[in-house]
């Protein structure tokens, strides 16, 4: 099972080898891990390591069996104000939808807690599945914007202040949305022309109802250029490069994210590696490139520890992700280790997790 260092406990046993992000070996297989042990990792800046089950123990005081849990600690504490949060965004889009506007004291009670837990930075990827289900998809989208739009924003070096007012911005992105016929919002098939043209105008609605509700332009831009694209491509305005705020560049590649790796009426959800080499192809075209540069390395360490099939169906563990080719880790398949920036023959076809 993986788990994040500071979730270890005493008597912990790896299940594989420990390297460092240089490639040097830190602990062996089989290590059993105390306080000198996972002191070692921490210095090595390494988050997560791969562990054998935990043995049930026998409480012999109440002759109960006590299972080891394998839920992450902080899950108890993110997934109701996740959830909340899901639910919350459900009545502002009603609220939006009846009077123009939303309460921002409203909004900040809902969003700060969520925030509040997502600055002890985690293993992000596995964090989105544990939270995600299949219902609420507009509601739940904008929740993953907001978290992502934070940490994204963190990336990339803003201050915690400037950081939660992007991450709101993200939250509050697709507001505009409420204004637009859930049956065309939902429609399984292809889009008419004309319904197309309604769903785009939901930037406009969006930032016609921010302004409305904070008169604040930094908050309300992101609803509004979201969809524009580098090349001119999107919309409403068919923006240019440096045309479209850095706020807005910061939310066009967590909506993207956010929305292929999501089950919707109209798509099956995606393998998270295949999504993030899309986002690194837009990047040299229609996305911000050093926004979704950073982005993407700042997730691909998440796929350390995890199973992948390459293309010639081999299944491996990835030790080891590297800084610029972000798509070609090192890979272990039994005792023999493949690093797929030399061996390029080699591909990772799917990643289980």
């Amino acid at each position: 099972m993986r788990i994040h260092v500071t979730d270890l406990i005493d008597g912990d046993q790896l299940s594989g080898d420990i390297f460092n992000h240089y490639g040097l070996h830190v602990l062996s297989k089989g290590t059993k891990l105390y306080t000198h042990e996972i002191s070692r990792l921490l210095q090595h800046q390494i988050d997560f390591v791969d562990i054998d089950d935990r043995i049930s123990q026998v409480d012999e005081t109440v002759g109960r069996t006590l299972e080891s849990t394998v839920t992450p600690k902080w899950l108890p504490t993110v997934q109701p104000i996740y959830e909340n949060a899901v639910k919350s965004f459900e009545g502002f889009f009603a609220t939006a939808l009846n009077s123009g506007a939303i309460d921002s004291n409203k909004v900040q009670d809902i969003v700060q807690p969520l925030l509040s837990n997502l600055q002890l930075e985690r293993d992000v990827v596995s964090m989105l599945l544990l939270l995600n289900t299949e219902d609420d998809y507009t509601y739940q989208h904008s929740v993953q914007v907001g978290m992502l739009s934070y940490y994204l924003a963190t990336w990339l070096g803003y201050s915690l202040a400037d950081a939660s007012m992007i991450g709101k911005a993200g939250f509050l992105h697709d507001i505009g949305k409420c204004k637009i016929d859930e049956s065309i919002l939902n429609k399984p098939g292809k889009l008419s022309d004309e319904e197309f043209a309604e769903v785009k105008r939901h930037t406009e609605y969006g930032h016609a109802i921010l302004m409305t509700s904070f008169n604040d332009p930094k908050l309300a831009v992101g609803a509004l250029q979201h969809h524009e694209r580098m090349d001119g491509s999107g919309y409403p305005h068919g923006l240019v490069g440096d045309q479209i705020h850095p706020i807005s560049k910061i939310i066009a590649v967590v909506d993207i994210y956010s929305a292929m790796i999501s089950a919707r009426v109209y798509q099956k959800e995606r393998d998270l590696l295949y999504v993030l080499k899309e986002l690194h192809r837009l990047s040299f075209s229609q996305l911000d490139p050093t926004t979704t540069h950073t982005f993407i390395k700042h997730m691909i360490p998440n796929f350390i520890g995890k199973r992948v099939q390459l293309n010639n169906d081999e299944i491996g563990l990835i030790i080891m992700t590297h800084p610029t080719e972000f798509f070609r880790p090192l890979v272990q398949i039994g005792e023999v280790f493949i690093d797929l920036t030399i061996e390029r023959d080699y591909e990772i076809k799917h990643v289980y997790l």
